[in-house]
């Protein structure tokens, strides 16, 4: 069996991802990270993997976002899923969004991609000083809860769950250790 890798994005992946924006869209979940928060203009795919670079070292963020790894899953050569590790949390991030959102292609799921990845996110935390990652699933994800459980995680004790927001669904929240 080949090998879960995490990598960013390169311009050679625009069409395959694409392809898994659409599947994921069924799901209500974009594979692929919303457009600029200022309005501008569709950005072309070069722009856009240079914009998650720029994100991935802090630069030229927009207004709401923080440093954070927005990663492809690839396996054996084909994109199996994607990751967004945040590297600090806001307010917002603190409350719904945690340091690490993923998702696995549904051609993929129930192969154990989920699980790789998120353990991939926890050693990226690690390297970058984050001793315990917040993680939050929708409280009908019974499949995410059960990837979470077995990185480690366990439901925050301060604040277990919180309810529905202006654009998020309640969630359950767990805090997952970095280190192994």
């Amino acid at each position: 069996m080949d090998t879960l890798v995490l990598r960013p994005f390169r311009l050679d992946d625009e069409t395959e991802a694409r392809a898994a924006h659409a599947e994921l869209a069924h799901d209500h979940f974009d594979f692929l990270l919303e457009q600029r928060a200022d309005g501008g203009p569709e950005e072309s795919w070069a722009e856009y993997v240079e914009r998650l670079e720029d994100q991935r070292h802090g630069r030229r963020l927009d207004p709401g976002f923080v440093p954070a790894s927005f990663l492809a899953a690839e396996v054996g050569g084909t994109l199996v899923g994607r990751v967004s590790i945040r590297h600090e949390l806001n307010d917002f991030l603190s409350t719904w969004g945690g340091h690490v959102g993923y998702g696995v292609r549904p051609a993929y799921r129930r192969r154990g991609h989920a699980t790789a990845i998120l353990r991939g996110s926890l050693g990226i935390l690690a390297a970058l000083g984050v001793e315990e990652a917040l993680v939050t699933c929708d409280l009908d994800n019974a499949a995410s809860e059960a990837t979470i459980r077995a990185c480690g995680g366990f439901p925050d004790p301060e604040l277990p769950l919180v309810g529905v927001g202006p654009t998020v669904s309640a969630k359950k929240r767990f805090l997952v250790p970095t280190a192994t």
